[in-house]
């Protein structure tokens, strides 16, 4: 069961900010679109950012990770950096001149600007996984 929840089958872990705006849940949306059309996995952040070992050391040894930020504060790059986490892909949703605001109504056309973005950010230089951590092991979800 654990093999399975930090399987990423040749994809992409996929770390999004979930904060208090428009854009964090425009991040945590299309993480969860992507999820669910088999590009990608999404993972837990929260994890990685209460330093629990098996997280942190997936999301250190997983070769293919995009982090997704809502917004210039950049909370999930911070907890990458503060977890000692290298930062491989990152995109940050009001660089794609998405507002930030408190309208929790999501744009079914921002999520898929995201979701392109996504798949557009991990599109080169990426290398195959079979699922497993370079080390064999695997996080216990």
């Amino acid at each position: 069961m654990a093999e399975e929840c930090c399987a990423t089958n040749g994809n992409i872990m996929i770390l999004a900010c979930a904060g208090g705006s428009n854009v964090g849940q425009l991040s945590n949306q299309a993480a969860v679109e992507l999820t669910q059309e088999g590009y990608g996995k999404i993972f837990c952040l929260a994890g990685v950012g209460g330093h629990l070992s098996g997280f942190v050391q997936s999301a250190r040894d997983v070769p293919r990770m995009v982090a997704i930020d809502g917004c210039s504060v950049g909370c999930v790059k911070a907890i990458l950096e503060h977890a000692e986490v290298p930062l491989k892909q990152y995109l940050v949703l009001t660089d794609l001149n998405i507002e930030k605001n408190k309208d929790f109504n999501l744009r079914r056309e921002d999520v898929e600007k995201v979701k392109k973005a996504v798949k557009e950010t991990t599109a080169t230089g990426v290398e195959e996984t079979s699922g497993k951590t370079p080390s064999g092991s695997c996080c216990t979800c």
